[in-house]
């Protein structure tokens, strides 16, 4: 049975009925949070919270400019924001693109300490998380893992290095860690580019790591459960676990069809998403979108890896995404993300073939039934930054831009806040909040967090957007 961070049993057995996952008593990760501590919300990776979003009454409550783009946003136990960023200039040393952990104002949304880490994989600044003492736990380019911590000083805010976990012995040179996550025995497992998973033990004392067949390549996080993690590759997925050694073992592996090349508005040449858990009672499973010419969603049980069902996963959307399937219960809700126009440096596999396409958008709702897989809606939204689906108030909410007639071209013109009927698909709420190329969203990941409050980073700014004034 699956087991979810918890404060009580009751709580444990109202949050698994809410998002389809069954309760279980601890142990528990060591997480911050609940729902404000991953880039996907939870260890399902299933960018699904029960906290509301801004909704009817959005507006942009404050605002900053952070010297970055922040690719990843969570709010700690304190209320403070900390996002993983890239500054496009950093100083300590001089370099370009430098992973930057900031801290912003809750208030004002100013950042208000920032440490910069070393240098090395693009996706090391994206995939981490919030620790249970309101650390940032993230890989650098040295090949440790880190815990970084801030405290209040009578100068102001300061953060620094609490702990650090070298694990470079295990990771080949020229190979760099992409996502760090924890699990529910105390281990933070790590992926890296080249295909290394290992586990470490959160006190850094034992770190164990095996290799994935040579040429594949992990562009996304890690998902995991109690006993078992998923890992998707450029070839293929994996559902792996770690026995009481800590070293991951496969479990099942299912190659998927990769497409003749990368797509335009993929990051990669192959499956764009982290693989998402979901499912209820005995019926658990792990879903994906391959990257086939006309890409397919792909929905595998966790036990034994056979196909529950699969389907094209879009008709009138643009073919291919680059975003993880929301989950809630048995319903899948999967945005297009084909055509968006991602900078040539955060890229990897190839040119992409079309070079150029426009970027349609498109979102789509497909429910997983003991009979298959079946499409409920699919409508038009062009979402520009990874959305979030509220248990609490049944909306998707990001940022947007415009139909595309009217703003063919994605990096100029307005920038919304949107939110969209679970239910029906139908925007319910449009409001303008920044004008690209300055708010341009770049498909960053936001956090929904206490208050009604949505903290999303674009190209420029980092926004603090509020409910109903």
């Amino acid at each position: 049975m699956r087991r979810i961070k918890i404060l009580s049993v009751l709580s444990a057995a109202i949050i698994a009925a809410l998002i389809g996952i069954p309760a279980n008593a601890a142990p528990t990760p060591d997480l911050g949070p609940t729902d404000t501590s991953l880039m996907h919300n939870d260890l399902y990776s299933t960018d699904s919270t029960s906290l509301p979003g801004p909704g009817v009454g959005a507006h942009v409550a404050a605002s900053s400019t952070p010297g970055g783009a922040c690719a990843a946003t969570f709010v700690g136990s304190d209320g403070m924001p900390v996002s993983l960023c890239t500054s496009y200039v950093g100083t300590n040393p001089p370099a370009f693109a430098a992973p930057t952990v900031v801290l912003f104002d809750p208030v004002t949304a100013n950042p208000i300490a920032r440490l910069q880490l070393t240098k090395g994989g693009l996706l090391g600044g994206v995939y981490g998380y919030l620790d249970s003492k309101d650390r940032v736990v993230v890989a650098d380019g040295s090949g440790s893992i880190l815990r970084v911590a801030h405290r209040r000083t009578p100068a102001g805010y300061q953060m620094f290095i609490d702990q650090r976990i070298d694990v470079k012995q295990l990771i080949p040179q020229g190979d760099s860690i992409t996502a760090v996550a924890p699990d529910w025995d105390g281990r933070i497992w790590f992926a890296t580019t080249h295909g290394v998973i290992g586990t470490v033990r959160g006190d850094g004392t034992r770190a164990v790591a095996m290799s994935l067949p040579a040429g594949e390549e992990i562009a996304n996080g890690l998902t995991l459960r109690p006993g078992g993690a998923s890992v998707l590759t450029d070839h293929a997925l994996y559902e792996m676990s770690a026995g009481s050694n800590g070293v991951p073992k496969t479990l099942w592996r299912k190659t998927y069809d990769r497409g003749p090349a990368r797509k335009p508005g993929q990051l990669s040449w192959g499956s764009g998403t982290t693989p998402g858990y979901f499912g209820e009672g005995d019926d658990q499973y792990v879903a994906i979108v391959d990257s086939a010419v006309r890409p397919n969603l792909l929905v595998y049980r966790t036990d034994g890896g056979s196909l529950k069902c699969t389907m094209k996963t879009f008709v009138t959307s643009g073919q291919g995404t680059e975003n993880a399937p929301m989950a809630w219960g048995d319903s899948l809700l999967i945005g297009s993300t084909y055509g968006f126009a991602y900078p040539p440096f955060a890229t990897s596999g190839g040119p992409a073939v079309p070079a150029f396409a426009s970027f349609v958008g498109g979102m789509t709702r497909i429910d997983v039934k003991p009979d298959g897989c079946h499409r409920i809606w699919e409508n038009h939204d062009r979402l520009a930054s990874l959305p979030h689906l509220s248990r609490a108030d049944g909306l998707i909410q990001g940022l947007s831009y415009g139909d595309l007639n009217a703003n063919p071209v994605q990096e100029v013109g307005p920038v919304y806040y949107a939110a969209t009927d679970f239910r029906t698909g139908r925007r319910v709420v449009t409001t303008q909040v920044g004008v690209a190329p300055l708010d341009e969203p770049m498909q960053l990941t936001g956090v929904i967090g206490p208050g009604r409050v949505l903290w999303q980073g674009t190209l420029g700014r980092m926004l603090k957007i509020a409910g109903g004034r």
